[in-house]
């Protein structure tokens, strides 16, 4: 898949997540079903990445860098946090489990570790973001400069001077 592809997709589900972290800016209806997308669009993330989560899973207790280790271990993390707030999300479901005429508990535990995974899938994927951080600046770069690169190439050719011959 391309960088500029994997880009779009991360930010997607990025500013998905942002928007239902906070449920009183949708509604629950809409915080619900978003949820719901955002879980396919985590998936589709963990797809794309599967190969490197397959390598560093078989080398995680030999020969790893340190950044490599880290980096597995906050994934891992972020995914177990995701996990609990989906899994959360969904036992105290006010829409989604109604349209199958399914009701939602109304127990505290279950709100209390959906609050408490989703605070934690916020640090983790803010510190996720944190590691990432040179790719995202590299695949902007890309998606921004690859579409104009005839533009800019033609811009670098005529802003030589143009030199006499003798």
């Amino acid at each position: 898949m391309s960088i500029q592809k994997n880009l779009v997709i991360d930010l997607t589900a990025l500013s998905a997540f942002l928007v239902v972290f906070e449920p009183r800016w949708t509604g629950i209806a809409i915080h619900e079903w978003l949820a719901l997308a955002l879980a396919g669009m985590l998936v589709v993330h963990i797809l794309m990445h599967w190969r490197w989560v397959a390598q560093v899973t078989k080398r995680f207790v030999g020969q790893l860098r340190g950044g490599v280790r880290l980096n597995y271990v906050v994934n891992a993390l972020t995914f177990a946090a995701y996990v609990a707030v989906m899994l959360s999300g969904t036992m105290i479901s006010k829409s989604v489990l109604t349209m199958f005429g399914i009701q939602g508990t109304h127990d505290m535990a279950w709100r209390a570790l959906h609050n408490l995974s989703a605070n934690a899938a916020l640090a983790l994927t803010a510190l996720h973001f944190a590691l990432h951080w040179k790719w995202v600046v590299y695949a902007l770069t890309q998606l921004v400069t690859v579409p104009f690169k005839h533009v800019l190439a033609s811009k670098t050719v005529a802003a030589q001077p143009i030199r006499k011959e003798k």
